[in-house]
């Protein structure tokens, strides 16, 4: 996915997910990494495979068969690695340093990013390891929320005008109904940046 001058690769971390309760939300915090410009999507600590699925299904239809997705993998040792090759780590709580203070430091430093998202209580140990502790706000929110906002922030809201060159549908802006195109329909959506 091309990103400006140079390209920055930014894996979302997702962990403390509970199999038996958040499937749900653990699918949509993979969509919208997928979705607002994230290269890949990690489940930290256990396998799920319904969730893996769900986020390849999109990725099939949508676009973004270069999107990463992995799970089972130990989200310490992965944190310490990434930190290990250079990367950043950003944590999102609630608890952090806001966004705005923050953003276009993370941003100038043109390293690729690792940004991870817990579901139950976060230990310690991620707080000490992430190079940024960084808040959506001060209040108690979704996950979900917090990682759009942030990836919106870090794109300034240029990858809500990204489409994938694999997608087989696009939407085309309408002011009414709803217009999905397959993407053979059509050479060139209008309205909107196609990425690789």
């Amino acid at each position: 996915m091309l990103r400006g001058p140079e390209v920055v690769k930014i894996y979302v971390l997702r962990i403390g997910h509970r199999p038996s309760r958040d499937k749900r939300v653990t699918t949509h915090v993979g969509l919208v990494a997928r979705a607002f410009g994230a290269s890949g999507f990690i489940l930290g600590d256990v396998r799920d495979e319904a969730v893996l699925k769900s986020i390849l299904k999109v990725c099939s239809l949508w676009g973004g068969s270069s999107f990463h997705v992995e799970d089972g993998v130990n989200s310490l040792d992965y944190v310490k690695k990434w930190r290990e090759l250079g990367g950043l780590v950003i944590h999102l709580t609630m608890y952090g340093l806001h966004v705005d203070d923050v953003i276009e430091e993370i941003r100038k430093s043109g390293k690729d990013l690792l940004v991870v998202v817990g579901a139950s209580k976060v230990p310690r140990e991620y707080y000490e390891l992430a190079d940024y502790n960084v808040a959506i706000g001060h209040q108690p929110h979704s996950e979900v929320a917090a990682l759009a906002v942030f990836l919106d922030r870090y794109f300034k809201g240029g990858e809500l005008r990204f489409i994938f060159s694999d997608a087989k549908l696009y939407v085309v802006p309408s002011p009414k109904g709803k217009l999905v195109v397959r993407s053979e329909e059509r050479s060139e959506p209008e309205g909107l940046d196609k990425v690789h």
